[in-house]
């Protein structure tokens, strides 16, 4: 990998992972229509590292709110009732979902998911999803009613973007809302569920980096992951203003303008399904 190449998928990084159009099919595109070698999983997952960085600093209150109230809770009663400190609980239950299936496809994640053709249809089909959960979800609870239920379903729905196409923020957003959840409080769940299960992935697939007797290419891995970092956090902020007012349709459209569109490229053969361009 070169230094364009990835200033280039840093900056796909930056403005796809929080948006809920899924960055690892975007990755995975951008690479094919390219002509460039499919970056791979463990490019995505180290590279996400970036863009969970500048969740950190964008919530970087409330995370330290929760840190703290979670942290007392192991040995003060009365901290073991408060709402942040059930909401770190509930992160880390969330969390058990993406660590076993991951662990268990973790095969299938650096190959089988990685075909085209699966791509198209999960960003269609979840695209759909999303669209119902936004039209159906009643849009009336806040972070303060998560349950254990409900941190599980966030945390399933979130486990399914091991699959390129799905997207981590859309899966766990359209659980959120099919909850009942505003969408900022989906939305930011979604950011803060992903924290631990991101930088654990990314620090996973660091050994995968160079393997097979590929040399590692650190510089531009590195430069890729600092890029996903700055846009990632210009995205945040511009996404958390845009749902309070707007609803997910816009996102709904592309999803399945973009999937419909993969599926011609590979059907009249301009793309191969497994690899970069077929002409």
């Amino acid at each position: 990998m070169g230094w364009f190449e990835a200033l280039v998928l840093g900056l796909v990084q930056g403005l796809t992972e929080f948006l809920p159009i899924s960055s690892s099919a975007h990755l995975r595109i951008t690479a094919a229509l390219a002509g460039w070698d499919d970056p791979g999983a463990a490019f995505t997952a180290v590279t996400q590292i970036g863009t969970e960085l500048a969740v950190i600093l964008y919530f970087a209150k409330k995370i330290g709110k929760v840190i703290q109230a979670w942290f007392f809770s192991l040995y003060k009663k009365d901290w073991r009732g408060h709402p942040d400190a059930r909401l770190g609980w509930l992160i880390i239950v969330g969390s058990l979902p993406i660590v076993f299936l991951g662990l268990l496809f973790q095969d299938d994640i650096d190959h089988a998911f990685r075909d085209l053709r699966i791509t198209a249809t999960m960003l269609i089909v979840f695209g759909v999803i999303l669209m119902i959960a936004d039209r159906v979800g009643k849009k009336y609870r806040e972070l303060d009613h998560l349950t254990v239920p409900h941190g599980l379903g966030f945390g399933f729905a979130q486990a399914l973007a091991i699959v390129p196409g799905v997207s981590r923020s859309g899966g766990t957003v359209s659980a959120g809302l099919f909850l009942g959840y505003t969408r900022a409080e989906a939305t930011e769940y979604a950011f803060l569920l992903a924290v631990p299960a991101v930088f654990g992935s990314g620090l996973y697939k660091l050994t995968d980096i160079g393997k097979d007797g590929v040399p590692a290419q650190w510089g531009p891995t590195i430069l890729a992951t600092l890029v996903a970092f700055g846009v990632g956090y210009v995205v945040i902020a511009w996404l958390m203003a845009f749902i309070k007012t707007k609803s997910y349709l816009p996102f709904v459209i592309y999803r399945i303008a973009l999937g419909i569109l993969l599926f011609i490229l590979i059907f009249t053969n301009v793309l191969a399904p497994n690899a970069g361009p077929a002409l």
